[in-house]
């Protein structure tokens, strides 16, 4: 029984494990019910009683042994053995990388080409008066766009008796505070959020984002309008016809809606241009002289035009996506659809 005892020891004394399952199968093959320490302890009820002390201390010996074998694999110490400890700060598995929202991507590419033509962007407060968003537009006050069903007001105990806030419904907002602060020249362009309190279908959402734009100098024509806005669409869709059409907005005069020959090559073509081959894509116009003069601007001096489109759409349109709700959702198998670009 020594022999055996002494040859256990020299066996746990260089055992080795590699992982998990070579270190349970020791625990196994020493400790478990039918495993060799049980096996020596029921030859050891049949020994002399001369001989028990002495065995008796080297089963405990061996015992310890195993244990402290155990502890030391499992804590990954043991200098005779390849198995290490696992580092459980680590991830269980790779991160996969993220992507940047299709509304960021149309975004910044529609800023750097009005940037390359010398736009700096102006950014202003999502809650508003009434004089930035409407009154300093020339908005009257009978317009239906002041009404409850386009425009969220804010309750007025916030902000303090007589004053009433709402929510932007439009970036324009940003035009009146530059044309406040600012002296002409003026050439910026103002993305933002705006909120309209929209319930006409299940489709509809209450926030947008917007880009618009402004330019105010003086000898700023129609012409000027045109040309800018037909290079943002080179640019931008690779189309080369535009066209204006007669159009109303309180803050513009004349005012005009651009289109873009979109083309009739395939299906989803006459689909979205309802077989028109042309496609609407902004607001635009001449700033009207009211508004100048409003925010403190001689309108014999000075002229300007200004344009607005829905970044929603655009991006709709780059991307050919159907269902406006999509952005707002936050399905990462749409968004991984855009992973790849930078």
């Amino acid at each position: 029984m020594q022999d055996k005892i002494n040859s256990y020891l020299n066996e746990v004394a260089q055992f080795a494990a590699t992982g998990d399952t070579e270190i349970e199968q020791f625990r196994i093959k020493y400790l478990g019910r039918n495993g060799l320490l049980n096996d020596l302890f029921e030859e050891f009820k049949v020994v002399s009683p001369e001989q028990k002390k002495l065995l008796g201390q080297e089963l405990n010996k061996l015992k310890n042994a195993v244990q402290e074998k155990l502890n030391e694999l499992k804590a990954g110490k043991t200098s005779s053995s390849s198995y290490t400890k696992s580092d459980l700060t680590r991830p269980a598995n790779g991160l996969e990388p993220g992507s940047r929202h299709p509304l960021s991507l149309v975004r910044r590419d529609i800023l750097k080409i009005f940037s390359r033509i010398g736009f700096t962007v102006a950014d202003g407060p999502e809650i508003e008066d009434d004089w930035h968003v409407f009154s300093g537009l020339n908005f009257p006050p009978e317009h239906p766009a002041r009404d409850m069903q386009d425009t969220f007001f804010l309750e007025k105990p916030t902000f303090g008796e007589g004053i009433e806030m709402i929510l932007r419904t439009h970036t324009s907002s940003i035009q009146v505070r530059a044309m406040e602060t600012k002296k002409p020249p003026l050439r910026i362009v103002m993305p933002g959020r705006v909120f309209r309190n929209e319930a006409i279908s299940s489709r509809a959402h209450c926030q947008f984002h917007q880009i618009e734009g402004l330019y105010i100098d003086e000898g700023v024509s129609f012409a000027d309008m045109k040309q800018t806005l037909l290079y943002f669409t080179q640019e931008f869709f690779g189309k080369a016809n535009i066209r204006l059409r007669p159009s109303y907005f309180p803050f513009t005069e004349p005012s005009a809606e651009m289109d873009v020959y979109w083309g009739l090559q395939t299906e989803a073509d006459y689909r979205i241009t309802k077989g028109t081959g042309w496609l609407e894509i902004m607001g635009c116009g001449m700033v009207d002289p009211a508004v100048l003069e409003a925010n403190g601007i001689d309108s014999t001096k000075y002229s300007g035009f200004a344009f607005g489109m829905g970044i929603e759409r655009i991006t709709m349109l780059r991307y050919q996506i159907d269902d406006l709700r999509m952005f707002f959702e936050n399905d990462v198998r749409f968004l991984n659809q855009f992973s790849g670009i930078v």
